[in-house]
């Protein structure tokens, strides 16, 4: 029985595989099984990968026409046999002590569900704005209490970068097709099951980034996606049982909110502004008012404000007013 099981789903990557290959054949902890999932390939992918499993007797490859990522990951997941298994795609690579420390730390911490850890985009020459904020402030969550903290903020793991319990995730029911991103949902399920989070301080995963990745190109990695994502499970989380909520944040982002809210059947009471010019006004129905009447137990409040160093401001000036974040307030952006 290997240590930790490797799933790799895979599709027409002939070009990139063999370099994902050789950083998991150099890893440190050799004790691995390698499933991969090949999903209706039509270049040599096929050809690689069984060359690889002729040489590697750790590595087993499974052939099935095309469905899709989500269905690519079921199956290979129904057959990985670890406890621990390890998340990688085949356009990425590992740090060589990867699997070692990752595994090492989740069987000595038991209670950890899914251990993630830091990783770096490349080329970087052509990462920009963006993905290098997302980049550093993933990078910047390393316990359970400050990645539950902004859970709702983003997706706080990339994918290729975890290696959960197996148990934990066959148990919230494995990947779903719900039109967002599958890790995302399958996150968001582990945490209302009470799952713990940590990630190593190490850069163990190179996340390459691409013109064509599906976090670019797919509609399921949408803003408007993710934004349904967020509202489905927060209906389940921190707004279950609410009907009403206020929304600091009056612009663009916040009025996206209010529809997604409106479509679960949750209405803005009240919107927060710091533009002068809006406070006084109604938008759809609710009053704007002013952030110093803001005053903990007036009920729940989502930040929408989306700038550049606003998070912090905002949580800076909640905490000054004794609102408490996760009870008073929740930053969804």
């Amino acid at each position: 029985m290997p240590r930790v099981s490797i799933l790799l789903p895979v599709r027409d990557e002939e070009r990139l595989l063999p370099a994902a290959l050789k950083s998991l054949a150099r890893q440190t902890m050799q004790d691995w099984e390698l499933i991969a999932v090949d999903d209706g390939s039509s270049d040599g992918t096929a050809t690689i990968l069984a060359r690889a499993a002729r040489k590697d007797a750790r590595i087993r490859v499974l052939q099935r026409p095309p469905a899709g990522l989500v269905a690519a990951l079921n199956h290979g997941l129904a057959v990985c046999r670890a406890e621990l298994v390890a998340r990688m795609d085949a356009d990425d690579i590992c740090d060589p002590r990867r699997l070692e420390l990752q595994v090492a730390q989740l069987e000595h911490e038991p209670t950890t569900t899914l251990l993630a850890c830091r990783v770096r985009h490349f080329p970087r020459s052509a990462i920009r704005g963006g993905f290098l904020a997302y980049e550093a402030w993933q990078n910047s969550l390393l316990t359970h209490a400050e990645i539950v903290r902004d859970f709702y903020v983003e997706s706080p793991f990339a994918h290729p970068s975890v290696v959960f319990r197996r148990r934990a995730v066959e148990a919230v029911g494995g990947y779903r097709d719900m039109g967002w991103a599958e890790d995302y949902d399958l996150w968001l399920r582990l945490k209302l099951a009470g799952a713990r989070f940590a990630r190593r301080p190490e850069t163990l995963l190179y996340w390459r980034d691409r013109a064509d990745r599906l976090s670019r190109t797919g509609d399921h990695c949408t803003l408007a996606a993710f934004r349904a994502c967020k509202v489905h499970f927060l209906c389940r989380d921190y707004l279950a049982g609410t009907d009403r909520v206020t929304l600091w944040g009056a612009g663009k982002e916040g009025k996206a909110w209010r529809l997604a809210l409106a479509g679960q059947g949750i209405a803005v009471e009240r919107w927060i502004e710091i533009d002068r010019n809006k406070i006084g006004q109604t938008i759809h129905g609710a009053p704007v008012v002013d952030l110093q009447q803001l005053t903990a137990g007036q009920g729940k409040i989502l930040i929408t404000v989306g700038a550049k160093g606003a998070r912090q401001q905002i949580r800076e000036f909640a905490a000054a007013r004794g609102l408490h974040e996760g009870d008073d307030f929740l930053c969804v952006t």
